[in-house]
């Protein structure tokens, strides 16, 4: 048997030498340390390398060499097969293609979330407006936090243009905001796949509950305001809840059309393909928690909160429309 092996060794190892000096450079260099020759060589040493590999196993030669040549075989397998990308590429590509392409593909079940959360928003006004009592149906007090039909219009309006309004009550306020929107978000991607059900449930809610706050201010003659106080950080903020939304009706869609595949198949597909709306919609959460952060603590001019929130609009809708074209 050590014959055997020592013969076997002789007649291969020049091959398995050369390609673990070509694996621990790109290891420690990447692809780019190699010249074309070496490109063309890896793949045939690493073929190579299995084929010894197989014959030691079959052959049942000494555990060191069959454990040396499955290490080596690893290691060629991640140089050769791997995508091996610095963080600045990946990150970009991310961002001008991976993203928005995701989005652009799933543009029927974002327009159908946005519709159910514009139904809920015109429910929760128009019920509020006709009788302010309703109110209470769809925000409970600790959500309101004193800003009711109750509450005198002036007190409303301080809460919108005052940052020391109540010690800090308008921070606590807007706190609530985004946490409730970003739980909605999440829970919608996370729901998506009991059938898509919960996402029209959770956004039409959510919808009430904009709705009812909006009828509130414009009764008193600030639905500008609330608006122009939500929308600067809203616009990202919202666009993020409808992005999770989308992502959820996708997966629920493939629940319940799965097509040819089996629905686990076409679940585990689809989810693939909502990944990246899902990570953009977190970083978009995030980008809304620091707009809110800065903007609502130094700016109370009205007209440079709606100039801002429209140029926020446009500055989505652009990139949305412009980038992703060429993602699969």
């Amino acid at each position: 048997m050590t014959l055997k092996s020592t013969a076997f060794r002789r007649e291969r190892e020049a091959t398995w030498v050369e390609l673990e000096d070509l694996v621990t450079r790109v290891e420690h260099k990447g692809l780019a340390c190699l010249d074309e020759a070496e490109l063309t060589r890896l793949p045939t040493l690493y073929r190579a390398t299995l084929s010894s590999l197989s014959v030691a196993r079959a052959i049942s030669l000494d555990k060191a060499l069959v454990g040396y040549l499955e290490a080596l075989s690893a290691r060629a397998y991640v140089a050769v097969y791997s995508t091996r990308r610095r963080f600045g590429p990946a990150l970009s590509d991310f961002f001008l293609r991976r993203f928005p392409g995701a989005v652009r593909q799933a543009w029927a079940p974002l327009v159908l979330v946005t519709l159910v959360l514009a139904l809920g928003i015109a429910t929760g006004w128009a019920v509020v407006a006709a009788d302010p009592e309703r109110f209470y149906d769809f925000v409970q007090a600790d959500y309101a936090q004193g800003r009711d039909p109750a509450s005198s219009t002036r007190s409303l309006r301080a809460s919108l243009y005052d940052t020391d309004h109540e010690g800090g009550a308008l921070a606590a306020f807007s706190s609530f905001l985004f946490t409730h929107n970003a739980r909605i978000g999440l829970l919608c991607l996370a729901l998506g796949a009991v059938a898509g059900l919960p996402v029209f449930l959770l956004m039409f809610t959510n919808g009430l509950l904009l709705g009812a706050f909006s009828a509130l201010f414009a009764g008193r003659g600030l639905g500008l305001d609330f608006w122009g106080w939500v929308l600067p950080h809203g616009v990202t903020e919202l666009l993020a809840l409808l992005l999770c939304g989308a992502a959820g009706l996708a997966l629920g869609r493939a629940v319940v059309f799965p097509g040819r595949l089996s629905r686990l198949d076409e679940l585990a597909r689809a989810g693939r393909a909502v990944a990246p709306i899902g990570v953009g919609a977190v970083g978009l959460f995030f980008e809304a928690g620091l707009i809110e952060g800065v903007f609502r603590q130094t700016v109370t001019d009205l007209g440079v909160r709606w100039t801002v929130a429209l140029a926020t609009a446009t500055l989505w809708g652009w990139y949305f429309l412009r980038f992703g074209r060429a993602a699969r």
